[in-house]
């Protein structure tokens, strides 16, 4: 998207966000919801839109949990018409009964949603009750069948197509970067100055998705530091007292960071796309890059060592690098999958295990959940399709011969083996 077609989608939604309050219709919100799903004018959809989502930001969590659960299943699917409805069209595939088909297998909370969403500014309302619902209706069958409802739509609203990269600089705006100290989840930004160390020197950079029916939201962030060679400890990049470099001296693009913003929008993948994109945009904008890695957390690693059995030896940071590659090669969880969940998004965008350090993360979170280890996964650019379609088929981790050599002299393995 160009630069004036983003301002425009942006000035375009601030202009038609409602505006004043709500509560004009007393009946409950479920009443109102299902009025608005048979409600045939545009105007009083409208109203009524408005009025659910208004009223459902008022509700205590009981509350939201009662409609949550009406919807699901006053809004559901009715079986005997999905059954016959695909009885009518294996007789006779037409149009005509394919169309009934359809309508009869998608439930009414989703045209639901769709109506909720064509109040100007409800996107990110209905992202914030999508919020609500993974956090009350977990393990609840009929309110996870729901949230497939969201997801689905989601997927579709949220899609590579509809979102906008943005630099995010010392100049972007204040609220903007509030939001990126509130929403950082890998290195904590403990204040402005340390926020102004990520974003204003010229070896440091930061990218940002958002959506032009939410502006003021970043939905998912990479941050990027420009060295020289592969670095091995995020204290070391992160310094205080470092010395910047120019971004033309520098040979490797360093994704340190990447923090998804919006929690209702979870299994909503935008990851894959962000660090492709902005891989591709630094090499076309600096041609001395030639390494894009990320230094990344091993977060399931401590948890895995303690669910296994193993001993182990953080201070040991020899065998802490064995045991961690042993774990990032070997470690699997459902389907053949690594076991760790920032390994499986990054071996599955097409990267390889690349190197592993120890006392790379020396803050109490990193000594907590991986002994201070961390590690690089490479993106070669020219390989990444590759790599992606190769991990998608056969679940094999793709690493360097180092790596590989570090996991056959772990010690966990000689453990396990024994």
């Amino acid at each position: 998207m160009t630069l004036l077609a983003d301002l425009l989608s942006t000035v375009f939604e601030r202009r038609y966000r409602w505006s004043g309050a709500a509560g004009q219709d007393n009946r409950p919100i479920a009443e109102l919801a299902e009025d608005l799903v048979g409600s045939a004018g545009e105007t009083s959809e409208l109203m009524l839109a408005r009025e659910v989502i208004s009223g459902f930001e008022q509700l205590e969590d009981a509350d939201k949990l009662a409609f949550f659960t009406h919807i699901a299943t006053k809004l559901n699917i009715d079986p005997e018409a999905v059954r016959s409805g695909l009885d009518a069209y294996e007789q006779s595939p037409s149009k005509a009964t394919y169309r009934a088909f359809m309508a009869a297998v998608e439930p009414r909370r989703q045209e639901l949603i769709r109506r909720l969403n064509r109040v100007p500014g409800a996107t990110g309302a209905l992202v914030r009750m999508r919020a609500d619902l993974l956090r009350l209706g977990r393990g609840i069958p009929e309110l996870e069948a729901l949230d497939q409802d969201f997801r689905h739509l989601f997927a579709s609203w949220f899609n590579r197509g509809f979102l906008v990269l943005r630099p995010i600089n010392w100049q972007s705006p204040a609220n903007i970067l509030e939001k990126i100290i509130a929403y950082e989840a890998v290195h904590a930004i403990h204040s402005w100055d340390d926020l102004r160390r990520r974003l204003q020197p010229a070896d440091r950079r930061c990218f940002a998705f958002f959506h032009p029916a939410m502006p003021d939201e970043p939905l998912i962030f990479v941050e990027v530091a420009l060295t020289k060679g592969t670095p091995g400890s995020i204290q070391a990049l992160l310094a205080e007292d470092r010395t910047p470099m120019t971004a033309d001296e520098a040979d490797t693009a360093v994704f340190y960071s990447i923090s998804n913003c919006q929690s209702g929008l979870a299994s909503i993948s935008f990851g894959n796309s962000l660090i492709k994109q902005v891989a591709a945009d630094l090499a076309a904008e600096l041609a001395g890059l030639k390494t894009f890695v990320t230094l990344s957390p091993i977060p399931g690693l401590a948890g895995w060592i303690e669910k296994e059995g193993f001993d182990w030896d953080p201070t040991d940071a020899d065998r802490m690098k064995s045991d961690a590659a042993h774990y990032l090669l070997n470690a699997k969880g459902r389907g053949g999958l690594p076991f760790d969940p920032v390994a499986r998004f990054h071996l599955g965008n097409g990267a390889i295990v690349h190197a592993v350090h120890a006392d790379a993360d020396t803050s109490d979170k990193g000594r907590a959940q991986s002994g201070g280890a961390m590690v690089n996964y490479l993106y070669d650019l020219k390989k990444v399709a590759q790599n992606h379609e190769q991990f998608a088929t056969t679940q094999k981790v793709a690493a360097t011969a180092e790596v590989r050599a570090l996991a056959a002299a772990s010690k966990l393995q000689k453990t396990e083996e024994s």
